[in-house]
């Protein structure tokens, strides 16, 4: 059973940085795509950014592009999400995703809200 575990969401100022951790289990980690989703409230799911299983093909939405960084650690299966000069407009609840074997799995999320 694949779980996935998110981390290091919080509260911070505009302009301010965070740096999301998902922890991954129960699948063969480094083979597959991972994805940083984001939904606000009383919005759609949106996909924020992607990595490639190798690490070597990233892909970002319009609005974070610049801004946020995905990585992955494929000896610690975990995939994390820098995000600097956030803004207001980045609060939201912060999901991460793989599509293994046909299925969607996903993270409970962690909250990043900012403000000040």
């Amino acid at each position: 059973q694949v779980h996935l575990v998110e981390s290091g969401g919080g509260l911070v100022q505009p302009g301010g940085s965070l740096r999301l951790s998902c922890a991954a289990s129960g699948m063969n980690f480094r083979l597959y795509t991972m994805d940083w989703y984001r939904q606000a409230p009383g919005e759609q799911r949106d996909l924020v950014a992607s990595i490639s299983g190798g690490g070597g093909t990233t892909n970002y939405a319009d609005s974070v592009q610049g801004r946020f960084t995905i990585s992955r650690d494929n000896v610690w299966n975990r995939v994390y999400l820098q995000m600097n000069s956030l803004k207001v407009e980045d609060t939201a609840v912060y999901y991460c995703h793989t599509r293994y074997r046909a299925a969607d799995y996903w993270g409970r999320g962690t909250q990043v809200t900012v403000s000040s």
